[in-house]
């Protein structure tokens, strides 16, 4: 393997891939997906669709989930850096509810693997930041659902700055908590 370095997490499932970065004075070169390698580390996904936003300093987006149609993500940030959240929401995991954050920045070029089941969200730390992600299942509009950024239950401990003002669609600030997602999916 030798071309990425994958770290685990308290969280079963959840994989931090570095890559081996190739620099010199002309710039940089890295691989940002071999299927191959991947594989070899435990990532042995077909993904299906690529993914890119832009955001500014203080958005938030998330916690999003597919109901219906869950998806494996592979994320990672180009330009910029983020807060990126996980939340397990696999029925019968011993790590129900619980969460991860990792710093992405295009400096650590870190990726996130995500696993079906988990729900997602970041936070941009940076003046602007470039996000991109590979998904295992096409985008099916009206199956999305997602979990309030700030419930309790969760306790995300979301890095923000004193004065940083979040920046939220609507939809994203009118999602339940983990309660009302057990009662009504997990029941």
């Amino acid at each position: 393997m030798g071309k990425i370095t994958v770290e685990t997490c308290e969280i079963e499932g959840l994989k931090i891939i570095t890559p081996s970065v190739f620099g010199d004075s002309r710039g940089y070169f890295m691989e940002t997906y071999n299927y191959n390698d991947y594989k070899e580390a435990g990532i042995d996904q077909v993904f299906v669709q690529d993914n890119q936003s832009a955001s500014k300093k203080g958005v938030l987006r998330g916690l999003h989930f597919q109901i219906d149609f869950p998806q494996d993500k592979l994320v990672r940030v180009i330009k910029g850096e983020v807060f990126d959240v996980a939340v397990d929401l696999r029925k019968g995991s011993a790590t129900y509810g619980k969460w991860h954050g990792e710093i992405l920045s295009e400096e650590n070029k870190k990726q996130f693997f995500i696993p079906k089941n988990f729900a997602h969200g970041f936070l941009v730390l940076s003046d602007y930041a470039e996000f991109c992600y590979k998904c295992t299942d096409f985008y099916h509009p009206g199956d999305e659902g997602g979990l309030f950024y700030g419930d309790p239950e969760i306790g995300v401990k979301w890095p923000i700055p004193e004065g940083m003002e979040l920046i939220m669609s609507e939809k994203d600030t009118k999602w339940g908590g983990l309660t009302e997602f057990t009662k009504k999916y997990r029941a």
